[in-house]
């Protein structure tokens, strides 16, 4: 009886203090998020949709994180900004947010994170954790992003799907340059805790 009392033990412990560490993880890259998005952005395009460090951010979540963790920060993240704190781009919050031209990124944000942690972890498994994280950053990162901005812009700035895409173009050259930051960050910190994005 008290052996197996004592061996239940550590792992009762475990679980609440992986949930605790997990909540910190979640919460402390949310505010990176916020943090690169506080950034001055670049007006692009018609719609004047500003470059930001956003985007990097999520990339981040997800590719450090992994899939479930990585989406909970960048949805922790819309939920900050949706409270009416400013940490959308050029200082943005509340509600609106959601109605204007770059409504379809914001939104596309977890679902990003999850894309980029799921490919990473996938090359993580696979002996191959940066390949992972760049495809993960491009596939989630870009693609999922862009897949949500761009229909998001043409419903809000009355343009189609191709002109919007053509605009959204516009991004795409530093986008590809967060991808590699996103890998020359990442990398170390997978070497150094190899089960961080589980």
């Amino acid at each position: 009886m008290t052996s197996t009392r004592a061996a239940s033990t550590p792992s009762g412990i475990r679980r609440p203090v992986e949930r605790s560490r997990d909540l910190a993880l979640v919460a402390v890259f949310a505010a990176l998020v916020c943090a690169l998005a506080l950034t001055p952005g670049i007006p692009v395009g018609v719609l004047a949709i500003p470059i930001t460090l956003q985007t990097l951010g999520v990339m981040l979540c997800g590719a450090v994180l992994g899939p479930w963790r990585g989406g909970a920060a960048a949805a922790l993240y819309l939920l900050v900004g949706a409270l009416g704190i400013p940490v959308f781009a050029n200082g943005a919050s509340g509600l609106a947010s959601f109605a204007g031209p770059g409504a379809g990124f914001l939104l596309s944000y977890p679902f990003a994170a999850f894309v980029v942690g799921w490919l990473t972890r996938a090359g993580t498994r696979r002996g191959r954790p940066a390949l992972g994280t760049a495809l993960g950053a491009v596939a989630g990162g870009i693609g999922v992003v862009y897949l949500g901005g761009v229909p998001g812009m043409a419903i809000a700035g009355n343009l189609t799907l191709a002109r919007a895409a053509v605009v959204c173009a516009a991004y795409l050259p530093g986008d590809l340059v967060k991808v590699v930051l996103t890998v020359l960050v990442a990398s170390p910190v997978h070497r150094a805790f190899p089960r961080l994005n589980r």
